[in-house]
């Protein structure tokens, strides 16, 4: 288990603060001439997860016998499907035969994944396997697109949105400073995404930026995008010359006809850098493994192929994804192994059906849940963190507080369906004490 004092690592002021205090107090004091990366200091709070993971340790120690819930951070509960993981077991007892060993693979992935990628995620949709770099895992990839568009860029992002985004613009340079009373940076454009519109932004009063963030089914509302307003989106993307950064991790879950990719989408490959994973499909949140798609249509202000650049970048940057894992995301595509992966698929959106009808009985307003495994609800004129600690409370279940998505998730809680059948029915039945 993890020990609370690890906090002190999330909190970059504080930390400092705290390491003087036992300076002053031992005499001893070392520090070497390099200055702090001022970016860092504009990282006024915790991260969101780590934040969560602190309270939930201090509610344990107040409560030691609650069988705590999580349905907070997006973590996938069940096994592996066995033929994907029997097909990485052996690969990796292959790895002490002289025949089944390898070592360094292709920076931008195996060739033989990159083309089960394409042939079963993107059939039809002109994407080449060049154009796949496979990774380990999204949030990675994100880090790697910051490092490919660099600190000079502008950047609008959804509000509420998967806060990867915003940190890592401000880690990059981009953001400007935060204001305190808005909650907001200052060179980041927040695209209100709410019921009123109905979660997608008012692109007519969107100002110009280099770059779009843009994830659907969306992190944390669940909403999927329609045809109709991803071509809005493209559309405006092609007048102001921007590249759009798609998120698609949640794809596999869309229920009806929104598009699962960006590329669906008449003129996306001029504008539209995809990211994905295995994550929430197969349930390689802790074996890692996720893409990229950069397609050759895409190019710079001067000309130039974006897809160049970010293959110097994952040159530079990264060795490859391990070859067990992509071993195992191979098996993943085959036709055993789909069929079992989207079988997990549906028994998170049978969770997440459990969940919706559990917070409707109880009056509230309930969002998402249909398209993506997170259910977005409403407490009107409370503060998510209050509702957090209310819930943790009085139910021993972990959520997410809004807030934490942006200033627009104020008054709203996520509730993820990565659970056990047991343990959600469990918060269900808890769940129906709260009011």
């Amino acid at each position: 288990m993890f020990s609370t004092s690890t906090s002190h690592f999330l909190q970059p002021r504080a930390s400092l603060n705290v390491q003087r205090e036992q300076i002053a107090t031992t005499g001893n004091y070392y520090s070497t001439r390099v200055a702090r990366n001022p970016n860092l200091e504009k990282l006024q709070t915790n991260y969101l997860f780590p934040e969560i993971l602190e309270r939930e340790l201090k509610h344990v120690e107040k409560y030691p016998n609650a069988k705590v819930i999580s349905l907070g951070v997006g973590d996938t509960t069940q096994p592996l499907p066995q033929p994907v993981a029997l097909t990485m077991s052996n690969y990796a007892r292959g790895l002490s035969t002289p025949q089944g060993y390898t070592g360094y693979g292709l920076e931008q992935g195996n060739k033989e994944l990159r083309r089960a990628i394409v042939e079963t995620l993107y059939k039809d949709l002109s994407v080449e396997e060049t154009e796949v770099f496979v990774s380990d895992g999204a949030q990675c990839d994100l880090s790697r697109v910051q490092l490919l568009l660099g600190s000079n860029v502008s950047i609008a992002v959804q509000d509420p949105s998967f806060p990867g985004y915003i940190d890592s613009s401000v880690i990059m340079g981009q953001s400007g400073d935060l204001k305190n009373e808005s909650g907001r940076y200052g060179n980041i454009k927040y695209m209100k995404c709410s019921p009123e519109n109905d979660f997608f932004p008012d692109l007519s009063k969107t100002a110009r930026t280099d770059v779009i963030f843009f994830c659907s089914p969306n992190n944390p509302t669940g909403h999927a995008a329609s045809r109709q307003q991803l071509q809005q989106l493209v559309d405006f993307a092609q007048v102001n010359g921007s590249i759009i950064v798609y998120d698609a991790a949640y794809a596999a879950y869309v229920s009806d006809s929104s598009p699962k990719s960006i590329y669906e989408i008449p003129g996306s490959r001029k504008v539209a850098i995809e990211i994905s994973s295995f994550s929430k499909i197969a349930g390689f949140t802790g074996v890692r493994l996720g893409w990229t798609v950069v397609p050759k249509e895409l190019l710079y202000l001067n000309g130039f192929p974006v897809i160049h650049d970010y293959n110097r970048i994952i040159c530079t940057s990264f060795n490859g994804a391990s070859n067990i894992a992509q071993a195992g995301g191979l098996a993943c595509l085959s036709r055993e192994g789909f069929q079992e992966v989207m079988s997990k698929v549906e028994y998170y959106k049978e969770n997440v059906k459990i969940l919706v009808d559990t917070f409707t009985s109880l009056g509230l307003r309930v969002y998402g849940g249909s398209n993506a495994p997170y259910v977005w609800v409403h407490f009107p004129g409370s503060k998510s963190w209050d509702v957090f600690n209310w819930i943790l409370d009085k139910t021993h279940i972990i959520t997410v507080p809004g807030i934490g998505f942006g200033p627009n998730g104020e008054g709203y809680i996520r509730v993820s369906a990565f659970g056990s059948r047991e343990s959600i029915l469990e918060a269900s039945k808890r769940l129906t004490t709260l009011l």
